[in-house]
């Protein structure tokens, strides 16, 4: 069966998300909603779907998901009980009513295939339900790493909640913590797919919530943002290497070097950037970063 995970927080959207899973045509799932210690009690609208939808509903006395987002999702993780698929489903997110039926129609040829992350169609909407961009979709089957490259190209967009992954993976692998998770769903797309196939099902959308106050609207978190972007491609680049050709590799390098340029101030990303260049021996590239950073140094003094 498929568990659906919902990280609560917010109440503003909750109950569209609430109504959207209650709207589903194939009722095969579990919610599971863990309150991350929010000062918004959702009680009175819990109550409303006590009758229609299976839900298992946590308070965490404490808000983890202040110090790191990820650990809040694992821990919420742990509320699930055997099923074999997991959804994380944002608060302020919803889902086509189809979705959990394409999700039954697609899932014994995707475990054939042995893949472990299927991913829906997706659609932005605003915080009036309005929807700011035409559906996307995404190939059928796509390897993780071409995803990755298009993501980095913006060809192609992402969101955590679009995803259902393999519960077993999830629970082996888990999530890397990035400052404000930032980058961490798209890494957990390459880890769980073991860099290799997702399935998509582009028959049911997603719908991501662009409304200004979550992370991904947000403009006051540039610099954190900035911060993971720099830990995301130096983890990919120290440990992961070995899934990406030279060309995808020299993406990943031209993708830290901006975040670097970007804060060339921060000792830790000299550091890191030292070392990782050192040990691929890579003398002139590191060179050349360095002129750039004395360059862009001198020309903001001007």
């Amino acid at each position: 069966m498929l568990a659906i995970i919902i990280p609560y927080y917010k109440l503003r959207f909750f109950e569209a998300t609430l109504l959207s899973l209650a709207r589903q045509t194939n009722k095969a799932f579990n919610i599971y909603i863990g309150n991350d210690a929010s000062p918004e009690d959702p009680s009175f609208v819990l109550d409303k779907y006590t009758n229609e939808l299976r839900i298992q509903y946590h308070y965490f006395e404490d808000n983890l998901g202040a110090i790191s987002l990820t650990k809040q999702w694992e821990r919420c993780l742990q509320m699930i009980s055997d099923e074999d698929w997991v959804m994380f489903l944002g608060d302020d997110d919803m889902v086509d009513e189809n979705c959990v039926d394409e999700f039954y129609k697609s899932v014994a040829k995707v475990e054939q295939l042995n893949i472990n992350v299927i991913r829906f169609a997706t659609r932005v909407i605003n915080e009036k339900n309005e929807k700011l961009q035409e559906i996307y979709h995404y190939p059928v089957i796509e390897k993780s790493t071409d995803f990755l490259m298009r993501r980095l190209a913006g060809e192609t967009r992402s969101s955590l909640s679009q995803y259902i992954f393999r519960k077993s993976v999830v629970s082996e692998v888990g999530f890397v913590d990035f400052p404000l998770a930032w980058h961490s769903d798209d890494l957990a797309v390459l880890e769980f797919s073991n860099f290799d196939s997702i399935y998509s099902l582009n028959s049911a959308i997603v719908y991501f919530r662009k409304s200004g106050i979550n992370i991904t609207s947000k403009n006051d978190n540039l610099r954190a943002k900035n911060t993971a972007s720099f830990e995301y491609y130096y983890y990919l680049l120290k440990h992961k290497s070995r899934y990406f050709d030279r060309i995808k590799k020299d993406i990943l390098y031209q993708k830290i070097e901006k975040a670097f340029l970007n804060d060339k101030k921060n000792s830790a990303f000299w550091l890191a950037l030292t070392k990782l260049y050192c040990c691929n021996l890579m003398f002139y590239r590191y060179l050349m970063l360095l002129i750039s950073a004395v360059k862009s140094f001198l020309n903001r003094k001007k």
